[in-house]
């Protein structure tokens, strides 16, 4: 019998793919969209991780989500030191959350305040997603745009509190495999799962239509 986490990674592996080769973001790693829609991403990636980690403190002592709450994780610190190198110091008064982005943000705050498991499978798309591919967006940024390794622009990328990545996501599977919940829980939380990549295609489909690739 496969482990919880197997599951989840093989259950959601179809919406996966799909967000991963979406054509903006394909655009966007292929070196074909400026700069603009790259700060106009991680604007969107702002308001996500807003809701996400808005609710982590009160989680922080859920038996369910506790022990994913993780600070090391945070990524909104290092988000905000991107907008500012982005968008200017004053840049929370320029951003603007797209209506894909705000149904995406609105459905990762309810679970944080009335549905702890579900929050996992948030918590899960988001964090191990960046762990792993988003190094990829940080390496095609560096060298497209030109940022400074490792620094302003990029640290959303950048888990400087966790030094071995695969030692954690190991450690991240296991928290997963004994989640406290049972099986019927489990396959709302896989279907959770697959709705966060829904909705991050959804931004990434939005971000498509207001950055098409001029032909």
């Amino acid at each position: 019998m496969d482990s919880f986490s197997t599951v989840i990674r093989t259950a959601s592996h179809e919406q996966h793919m799909e967000a991963e080769t979406s054509s903006f973001m394909s655009d966007l790693l292929g070196g074909g969209l400026g700069v603009a829609a790259y700060a106009r991403y991680t604007e969107q990636l702002w308001f996500v991780y807003e809701a996400l980690e808005a609710g982590a403190e009160k989680l922080a002592s859920d038996p369910v989500a506790g022990a994913f709450i993780q600070p090391e994780l945070f990524r909104l610190r290092a988000l905000e030191r991107d907008l500012a190198h982005l968008r200017g110091p004053k840049w929370r008064g320029s951003v603007s959350v797209l209506p894909a982005t705000r149904t995406y943000a609105d459905r990762v705050r309810e679970c944080a305040e009335s549905w702890p498991a579900g929050y996992i499978a948030h918590h899960y798309t988001r964090y191990l997603g960046d762990l792993s591919g988003g190094q990829i967006i940080r390496d095609r940024a560096e060298n497209t745009w030109g940022f400074e390794k490792k620094g302003d622009g990029v640290r959303f990328y950048v888990f400087e509190e966790i030094p071995n990545p695969a030692a954690f996501k190991r450690g991240y599977r296991e928290l997963l495999d004994a989640v406290l919940a049972d099986d019927l829980e489990k396959q709302r939380i896989v279907a959770e799962c697959k709705r966060a990549f829904a909705l991050n295609t959804n931004v990434f489909r939005a971000l498509g239509e207001e950055f098409p690739l001029s032909a």
